[in-house]
Formats: structure tokens, sequence, C-alpha cells
């Protein structure tokens, strides 16, 4: 099989723009000369522009957030694609989600350039193979969402991975710091966060990987509390696998339902653990099986299933 044409540009093309993350901020020119102190204060400061980057892209976020509940509903996956900073970025999120929110494996999943070994290890030319997007993004289907990681907006390897994707029918979000963006072609959604230049020179693990994290975590809260994984702005669906999440579950139930401690732990073990089927009985008065067939006809979203009890 011929290899797949090139998706952009390479070095020494004409036309090519450096990406602000490669430029120089004048401001910090005299880096090495400042004090420990200074130098801190110089990152925090810029890691303002970070926050505020994140807040301009909100509409094309929210936009995402939408696309991909539509997905979640229909038992679709959200899929992050990455390499080196970016990548691990997506691989932390989407960790992140199956404890916190009781998310089922393979609902989000990352993909990162390299393969797992590259979340310790840097392997720096891994993000320059396409034809490895292409092959990572094999188990995208119709219907998913495909979000690419890029500080720079021109990583190959998500090139790679956004341009299978489209072709299978998915969705495809790029979500970089480059206005200018080389793949922003290849995206339904351009998601810019435009931090502009950093601190030290190239070093995209700085204010345009903060705002990366921001938007990520804004993302996939947003997602997870529109498929019903809170209830409130309590997390519902927190997986109980130690000693503190256990403490916590009891705590969410208490607030939830204001019971007292030891009311908490005895519905929570005639629930066999399951807050949500907890809150439900409580504040409804209903049975745990019923509370149970609640959630379950309600696509397990709790404001709903108490809707449903209340209007009875």
């Amino acid at each position: 099989m011929a290899p797949s044409p090139p998706l952009i540009e390479r070095p020494g093309d004409s036309d090519l723009m450096l990406s602000p993350t490669e430029e120089r901020l004048e401001s910090s020119r005299n880096l090495d000369a400042l004090s420990h102190l200074e130098i801190l204060h110089m990152l925090n400061c810029e890691d303002r522009v970070a926050v505020d980057a994140v807040a301009d892209a909100l509409p094309e976020i929210a936009g995402v957030v939408d696309i991909a509940a539509t997905c979640f509903r229909a038992g679709g996956t959200v899929h992050y694609f990455g390499a080196g900073t970016s990548g691990r970025l997506g691989v932390l999120d989407a960790a992140e989600l199956r404890p916190t929110f009781n998310l089922e494996a393979g609902r989000v999943v990352a993909h990162i350039a390299g393969g797992n070994v590259a979340l310790v290890d840097a392997i720096e030319d891994a993000e320059d193979s396409e034809e490895a997007g292409r092959l990572d993004a094999s188990e995208v289907a119709s219907g998913d969402v495909v979000i690419g990681l890029a500080a720079s907006g021109n990583t190959p390897y998500v090139g790679g991975a956004l341009a299978a994707g489209r072709t299978i029918g998915a969705t495809t979000v790029l979500i970089s710091s480059n206005p200018h963006a080389r793949l922003a072609h290849l995206s339904d959604v351009n998601v810019v966060l435009n931090t502009g230049a950093e601190v030290l020179t190239g070093s995209t693990r700085l204010k345009a990987a903060t705002a990366e994290k921001l938007a990520l975590n804004g993302f996939s809260t947003a997602l997870m509390i529109a498929v019903g994984r809170t209830w409130s702005n309590l997390m519902v669906d927190v997986v109980a696998t130690n000693e503190k999440l256990r403490d916590r579950t009891v705590r969410i139930l208490q607030d939830a339902a204001d019971l007292d401690e030891e009311q908490a732990q005895q519905l929570l073990a005639d629930s066999e653990g399951e807050l949500k089927t907890a809150i439900i009985a409580a504040i409804a008065g209903t049975t745990i099986d019923d509370s149970r067939s609640l959630l379950n006809s309600n696509g397990g979203v709790v404001r709903d299933a108490l809707a449903a009890a209340s209007a009875r």
C-alpha cells in the first residue's frame, strides 16, 4: 500500500508560519539574570495569560461539550490524541474520569505518540509520524469524537489521527495554542488557546500546557455533568476505592439528604454502596428497589429520577 500523502507542510516550505509558542517573549530576555523569586513572579504572571486564553475559547469548548454529550448518549467514545506534554495531559484527564465519575472503560480514551512508555520517557521523534496517528486512530468509530491536542497545532501524529477520524465519520476537534495551526483544516471545531510566546522560549509545558489542562478539565467536567454523572455540585458517581473515598461517599450522602453519619452509613449499606440509589431513597422516600428502577428509567440522572418520583 502506498503511504498516505502528508497532511501538513514541512519546515522549509515557503509559506510556513512559526507558531506563537515558538517565538521569544520580550519581557523574559533577561531570564537568566533574575533572582529565583523574580523568575517565579514572571512565570506566575504569564500563567494568568493561560486562564484568559481559556476564557476566550469557552464558546468553542462548550460546542465540543454539546457534541461529545450527544456522542456519549449514543454509546460513542471520546478520543484524545497528543504527543509529549499534550499527550500526557490527555492521558491524565482520561484516567481521572474513571474514579471521579465511575466512568466505564473505553468511553474517554487517550492515545499518546510513542505509547505508554512516552508517559515517563521523552520519545521526541514519535510525534513526527502521521502514519502512527492514523494507526492509533484505527479503533475510532463513526459518531465518535476525536480531539487532537497539540500546542503548536502542527504535530504530524495528531494530524494523522484527525485525518483518520474524519475519514471514518467521527467529529474532529483541534485544541492548540496557534491561531494559524496547519492542522485546523482537519478539524470540525478549532479551539485556539492563544497563550503566545513562552517565558522559556518554545517550552510549551508552561503556559500552553496550563491552558490545555484547564480546557480539558472544563471540557470533561462539563461533559460528565451533561450526562448525569453529578447531582447539584456533588460527585454522586464517585467510586469508593479507598478509605478517603468511602468517607467522602458518606459525607456526600449526608449533604445531599440531610442525614447524620450513622443514617448515611446504614442507607449506603442497604443500597449496596450505590450512592445515587441511596440519594433517591432518602430524598424521595422510595424503597431501594424502586429508587434503582427510577434511576434506570431516567438514564442514571439523579435530578430526572427525583423529578419522576415527585410527579407520581
